[in-house]
């Protein structure tokens, strides 16, 4: 049992990884050329510590802006398990999550309350 609980463990790490690695590939460019940085540049509603989601369901999809710290968050991680087994993450842009952007106002709401639960705590 405890097995298995490390192998999930070092999955989501990897997931998590391998996200991180392809966020990061979209920044690397020279602060020197500054017209080559502005076709490049983040969109201004993503701001640092952020980045950039769509909840797709079917036809359905919205644009979510979310704080990194949701990427340690166990609810996330799943999304992001589902998002690497449908979708793969070798494509630019945002990262897609396969669920209805309902499911994810839901699960943001429930880690925007955990966290100021526990900053209050």
């Amino acid at each position: 049992m405890f097995k298995d609980r490390t192998n999930g463990k070092n999955e989501k790490k990897g997931i998590v990884k391998k996200l991180r690695k392809s966020l990061l590939l979209g920044k690397k460019f020279s602060m020197d050329d500054q017209s080559e940085n502005e076709s490049r540049d983040v969109p201004e509603d993503v701001k640092e510590g952020h980045f950039a989601v769509i909840a797709m369901d079917n036809d359905e999809l919205k644009r979510f802006v979310v704080p990194l710290s949701c990427l340690t968050h166990p609810l996330f991680l799943r999304l992001l398990e589902q998002a690497s087994e449908v979708y793969g993450f070798d494509h630019e842009g945002a990262l897609t999550l396969p669920c209805r952007p309902s499911e994810m106002e839901r699960i943001l709401a429930l880690i925007y309350m955990e966290f100021a639960r526990d900053c209050l705590a």
